[in-house]
């Protein structure tokens, strides 16, 4: 009898378990940094029906339940500083959409190709370099914090595959100051916002060896992190020859997701993915095997897919607008959050 109980009980706890994990929030984003320059330069969005709508609410109205925004130190035009990501996080607030940071720790673009050092930090030392970089971490995200914006995820740097801040901080050479550099990131969000989580984006997702490189290193100097973020295009990863077919980017997408949560004890998000905007049947196709994978087949450890980008036309390939109005490719989203 007393072993009948035991496994009622255990049997009760498993079921709690297994309920709330389903019920767990499944993360459908975008990231839409550059919603007020588009603004600036007078364009207009538009949803299927022809109404005007502004970038966050079209969103929402998409079925997005979080947005991505970008911060850049001392950029040209003031969009992407932190008082203009604060103007975009307060309609993120409004509509009720949880919030994402992402440090680039430059004045403009930092990616794999290039990760420039912010004009006025060019010449510090080590020591000064750790300090401005906590230092605008705070206080950015105090600004955000006094504003009553709950951010939830901050990034450390954007796809640091090969580390940022360079040359001082390229994982290369100096592995170790990348990691003391990402260290105090970490540090500075959680004086903040302790409960945020902390990601350390890569691109590649299809890619262990990029991983293992980046986080064996980070793991061997010290460093803390929370979330792997990775990029997912496999448009890209094509072109680079990583993988021959958008289906088997997907596979090995979600086999590193399992592995890498298997290796280092963290879960993952995608926290940037996007399809060829001129195929939209296909991107569609594309999109929902990506978000059905990432929900269904990474054992829970995927947390989230955001779009990059959605709203941009013309010279970037990978948007999801047409004629300012979404296309199809967003559909992939609406129907996962139903």
């Amino acid at each position: 009898m007393k072993n009948l109980r035991i496994l009622s009980f255990i049997l009760l706890a498993w079921t709690f378990t297994a309920h709330a994990q389903t019920n767990e929030t499944f993360w459908l984003g975008a990231d839409i940094s550059g919603t007020t320059e588009l603004e600036a330069r007078g364009e207009r969005l538009y949803n299927r029906n022809g109404d005007i709508r502004e970038n966050t609410a079209l969103m929402k109205e998409l079925g997005l339940n979080a947005v991505r925004l970008r911060v850049w130190v001392n950029p040209r035009g003031g969009f992407c500083s932190k008082e203009d990501v604060l103007a975009m996080a307060k309609r993120a607030k409004y509509y009720g959409m949880a919030v994402m940071i992402d440090f680039h720790y430059s004045d403009w673009w930092a990616d794999p190709g290039k990760q420039p050092i912010p004009g006025v930090w060019q010449y510090f030392s080590y020591d000064e370099m750790k300090h401005a970089l906590a230092q605008h971490t705070m206080e950015t995200l105090q600004l955000l914090k006094e504003h009553g914006i709950d951010v939830k995820w901050v990034q450390v740097g954007n796809e640091t595959t090969h580390g940022f801040l360079w040359p001082m901080a390229r994982a290369e050479e100096h592995m170790e100051q990348y990691a003391g550099l990402t260290e105090a990131g970490y540090q500075a969000v959680k004086a903040v916002y302790p409960e945020a989580s902390v990601i350390v984006h890569l691109d590649g997702g299809c890619d262990p060896k990029r991983f293992d490189f980046i986080f064996d290193g980070l793991r061997q100097h010290g460093a803390h992190w929370d979330m792997i973020g990775m990029s997912v295009y496999p448009y890209w990863d094509l072109d680079a020859k990583l993988t021959a077919s958008w289906q088997e980017t997907i596979e090995a997408v979600v086999a590193n997701i399992k592995r890498l949560n298997r290796k280092y004890g963290c879960e993952v998000m995608i926290v940037e993915t996007g399809v060829e905007a001129k195929k939209p049947e296909l991107g569609k196709t594309i999109m929902a095997a990506i978000i059905a994978a990432a929900k269904k087949r990474c054992d829970g450890h995927c947390k989230g897919v955001f779009y990059w980008a959605p709203e941009l036309e013309g010279a970037y390939p990978l948007g999801a607008f047409d004629n300012h109005r979404p296309t199809v490719i967003m559909d992939a989203f609406t129907e996962a959050g139903e």
